[in-house]
């Protein structure tokens, strides 16, 4: 490299006109900021990269600065001449080289203050930037620097409003352009004042290309080029193009001119536009094709006997004539030094051949155009984008609203990419990989009716069947001359296939789900490679939504399942009107006629025959009041009632037995306890009914080991905890809502909606990490006092009771507690069984081989059932004997401990060994009489009597 070419290169860098991020000083904008500053700076950043003089650039400068800032009232602008003078044309002045102005221009950053002093400035711009300046106005100086940011090469001088942080964001960047665009007008006007010494830039220019160019001839190629800069303000790169050639095609005298430019993204030359003619569609060559290839690889120029006939023979269909002579000249980047487009020149005037000067003239044309020509090429190209993302966008939504349906989808599918690519004709299959065949039951025309059959073809003959066994797209120019169509079909319609794009639609795992397959290109020759990125893109939202439509089919068909399961198990649970009829035959019978302790604490609910429990439940609503306050109908409530008990499964514990005699205890608070005095009556209605459901189709497994198992019921409820209560309450509703079932069918709206809320609330307070959860509230609640008419209080009192009742079988007589830890523990072992069987390790409590009963059970009195019944007495003076009984069956448990020797259950699962010792005590007075028959627990059922 000569050292001409050194300081043309240093003179001349930071000619591209747009920079990148990194070279920007600013600061990062969001994405939003960034779309605004795009659609705002555009225009100005375009205006500025055209301009070649001075008078241009001040022009440009004003009106970007008024562009940007709507407020700005005037604008100076000074360019720097020689090495400190720095003059304005408008009116013509020199900045004084002494003052607060020029002091702040040494600064070399921008400032905003009140105003600047009068004395410095012309009287034009006194008015606007002389100090002092009303409160809403503000004076600007903005330096414009030199690439090395030590001096100023221009100034402007603004008056504005004070600057938002918007203003300062654009004003940042029309800097950075600005100061591009003085050093490239200063390297153009440093070319006009060569000193006419020996060697002259120009002569050495053209020594080294070997030319026999005069200065005279020199100075008028600049005019021409200055001229034609001038005229490059378009933001459409055809219509640059066009002034572009039209001005090669007069310095090189010939016939045509054209530019292939370089696409880095394909690997493609494209041409435009040819001498006066902007073709309808782009040509593409690829980018080595025969010696062009070369010509961007070596950047050497080429003519035509450099060429191969073939070369000669396409670049001649392309003009549509025959070619006598060529010069292909590579256009270098300013910026990065790589050929972004091959200038061509054909047939020059006169039958000559294009001489050193033809090459000089499209070298020194493409020195001031190229960064116009490829920024606005790149402009063009990103607008291009914005208008296809916007596009895919659409589709996006216009898909996204058609998931119910796959065959409306597809039918939106084929609309979509028929608008979005111009095509006459889409088709799309869908894989079925049980048959391997490609189906098609959507067309252009519509969906196929059930009457007609859907189209198959197998997948893998035919252009689909290509595609979908590649899955790459196949872009056919001519689809007559491609082996693969098939054209019997349009033999047989008259219809005329001319070219094809056919696409793959994939799923998230990259498989083919399906093909689409669009058929001639409206507004075009063929499918371009836009048409193909297009189609990607396209494809990529085509197979999301078709994969969510089909899961989406799924998920309903497994509702629908669900829904039958349930309808089944419904049908199964289903109360018969005989059913209903013989258990209301004798009435509903007064609680006294059931038991004269039935109302006691003492009285143990598990005595009654399971046949007569419904019974006692209508009983019990009656003497609570609830039949007559909520005019609830005797044979809606039996039907609910056997509703309910159908719907307990039968563990040894969690069943039908368990949930009655925690309703009991519910009534028994109600009628011991004076719960009215701190509960509103439908909060108790609401506490009574969730005893009868709290534990509904309880499986003998708990929450923990829903999770670990990963069952339905974990699927359905695990993220909000609570598995099994949730599952509870549900089948709670499911009986309201089953006809003839729902005993709130009298209630108004807000009651209806209420107790619903209040029976959720109080299941969902049966999991003990609940209670665990909001223990020390009721303590602080017992502890300030209760108070009736706090929402707050009455909520946390009705868990409280809830959890009370499930543990009421601790405040029964030993025998009835002892048995109940029986049937527990038979439960518990029954899961940690399952749990090893999965190849889980069970907690100590499940694990029948270690186990240790009483040492599990004080444990659980001392830490779970005693504080529940001790709060409990500390709200409720009357409960106070509650918690004795539990006290003094944790006593026995630990008398009893003594004897037991074992892990888990005797292998007979019963703990009727451990009765022998209270028997004894009993024997000697030390403990009442405890001689019920617990249906379902004891062996020996002898008729029920008081304790």
């Amino acid at each position: 490299m000569t050292a001409l070419e050194r300081k043309k290169g240093k003179d001349l860098r930071g000619q591209q006109v747009f920079l990148r991020p990194e070279e920007s000083s600013a600061p990062a904008l969001t994405r939003r900021q960034s779309t605004t500053l795009s659609e705002q700076l555009q225009d100005a950043l375009l205006r500025l990269a055209a301009v070649a003089d001075a008078g241009s650039l001040r022009v440009a400068l004003r009106d970007s600065i008024h562009e940007l800032l709507p407020s700005t009232e005037c604008v100076c602008v000074y360019m720097l001449e020689g090495y400190s003078r720095l003059l304005s044309d408008d009116p013509p002045h020199e900045l004084p080289r002494e003052g607060k102005i020029r002091s702040i221009v040494d600064q070399l950053r921008r400032c905003q203050c009140v105003g600047l002093p009068p004395s410095e400035l012309p009287e034009k711009y006194r008015i606007c930037l002389a100090a002092p300046l009303p409160a809403h106005r503000r004076a600007l100086v903005i330096p414009l620097l030199n690439q090395e940011r030590d001096k100023a090469i221009a100034v402007l001088l603004l008056g504005c409003n004070p600057l938002s942080d918007q203003d300062e964001l654009h004003l940042n960047m029309l800097e950075k352009h600005a100061s591009v665009a003085c050093a490239r007008v200063q390297a153009v006007q440093t070319s006009y004042q060569r000193p006419p010494l020996s060697p002259s830039p120009i002569q050495s220019h053209n020594a080294l290309l070997h030319l026999n160019v005069s200065d005279q001839d020199y100075c008028k190629l600049d005019r021409n080029i200055l001229q034609l800069c001038g005229e490059l303000f378009d933001l459409d790169a055809a219509s640059l193009q066009l002034k572009v050639i039209n001005y090669l095609q007069q310095q090189t005298h010939s016939q045509c001119c054209c530019l292939l430019l370089v696409s880095e993204d394909n690997h493609q030359l494209f041409c435009q536009v040819v001498g006066d003619k902007v073709l309808e569609e782009e040509m593409s060559f690829p980018l080595m094709f025969g010696r062009f290839g070369q010509v961007v690889e070596k950047k050497k120029s080429i003519t035509l006997q450099d060429i191969s006939a073939e070369e000669r023979r396409q670049l001649s269909s392309m003009l549509g004539c025959e070619i006598s002579s060529m010069l292909c000249v590579p256009v270098a980047s300013r910026a990065t030094g790589q050929v972004v487009a091959l200038a061509c020149a054909f047939n020059k005037q006169g039958g000559q051949r294009h001489t050193e000067a033809d090459e000089h003239a499209i070298q020194h044309c493409f020195c001031y155009t190229s960064t116009v020509l490829t920024s606005t090429l790149a402009f063009q190209k990103e607008q291009k984008l914005k208008v296809e993302c916007q596009a895919l966008l659409q589709v996006a939504k216009n898909l996204f609203t058609h998931l119910d349906d796959v065959s409306v989808l597809l039918q939106e599918i084929i609309v979509e990419a028929r608008n979005l690519s111009d095509a006459e004709i889409c088709s799309v299959f869908l894989l079925d990989t049980c048959s391997h065949e490609l189906v098609a039951k959507v067309f252009d025309g519509g969906v196929v009716s059930d009457e007609e059959k859907e189209f198959r073809i197998p997948a893998d003959q035919g252009i689909a069947g290509h595609v979908a066994t590649t899955g790459q797209i196949l872009n056919i120019k001519d689809a007559y001359s491609h082996p693969l169509f098939y054209r019997g079909v349009d033999d047989s319609t008259g219809f005329k296939t001319r070219n094809i794009l056919c696409f793959p639609i994939k799923d998230e795992n990259n498989e083919v789900i399906g093909v689409a397959e669009l058929v001639n290109k409206m507004n075009g020759p063929w499918f371009n490679r836009f048409d193909e990125d297009l189609a990607t893109a396209f494809s990529i939202y085509c197979g999301i939504s078709l994969a969510h439509s089909l899961l989406y089919k799924r998920v309903h068909e497994a509702q629908f399942r669900s829904h039958l399961a349930n309808e089944m198990m419904m049908y199964h649970m289903k109360v018969s009107e005989e059913e209903v009829t013989k258990m209301l035959v004798t009435g509903v019978e007064p609680v006294m006629e059931i038991h004269p302790c039935f109302a006691e604490f003492t009285y143990t609910p598990r005595s009654l025959p399971d046949d007569n429990t419904p019974l006692c439940i209508l009983s019990m609503f009656e003497d609570m009041g609830f039949i007559n306050t909520y005019k609830i109908d005797v044979n809606t409530l039996a039907r609910f009632c056997l509703m309910v008990k159908k719907g307990y499964r039968d563990p040894p514990y969690h069943n039908w037995m368990h949930a009655f005699s925690v309703s009991h205890f519910c009534y028994l608070l109600y009628k011991n306890l004076g719960l009215s005095n701190y509960l509103e009556d439908i909060e108790i209605l609401a506490l009574f009914v969730s005893c009868m459901c709290h534990d509904l189709d309880h499986r003998g497994t708990n929450n923990s080991f829903q999770v670990v198992s990963q069952s339905v019921l974990a699927a359905l409820y695990s993220s909000e905890g609570s598995v099994m209560e949730r599952h509870h309450f549900a089948q709670a509703i499911a009986i309201l809502n089953t006809h003839g079932c729902n005993i709130f069918d009298k209630f108004n709206r807000k009651d209806y909606t209420r107790m619903l809320d209040l029976i959720r609330d109080v299941i969902l307070a049966t999991d003990l990490a609940h209670h665990l959860r909001i223990f020390k509230d009721l303590q602080k609640m017992a502890d300030d006092g209760y108070n009736r008419k706090n929402r707050n209080h009455r909520s946390m009192l009705l868990c409280l009771l809830m959890t009370s009742c499930d543990l009421s079988d601790q405040t029964k007589g030993w025998k009835t507690t002892r048995k109940i830890a029986e049937l527990i523990y038979k439960e518990f072992f029954s899961q940690g069984d399952l749990e090893k069987a999965m190849g889980n390790r069970p907690s100590e409590m499940m694990d029948r081989e270690k186990a240790y009963i009483p040492e599990l059970q004080i444990s659980f009195m001392e830490h779970i059932a005693m504080p529940i019944y001790k709060l409990l007495s500390e709200l409720i003076p009357g409960a106070t004997e509650l918690y004795e009984r539990v006290a003094a069956n944790r006593e026995q448990w630990t008398k009893v401990s003594h004897k037991f020797s074992i892990r888990g259950l005797p292998s007979n699962n019963s703990l009727d060994f451990l009765d022998q010792e209270y028997e004894l005590l009993q024997s000697q007075g030390a403990f009442g009489s405890d001689d019920h028959c617990l249906n379902g627990c004891l062996e020996d059922a002898e008729g029920g009597s008081g304790q």
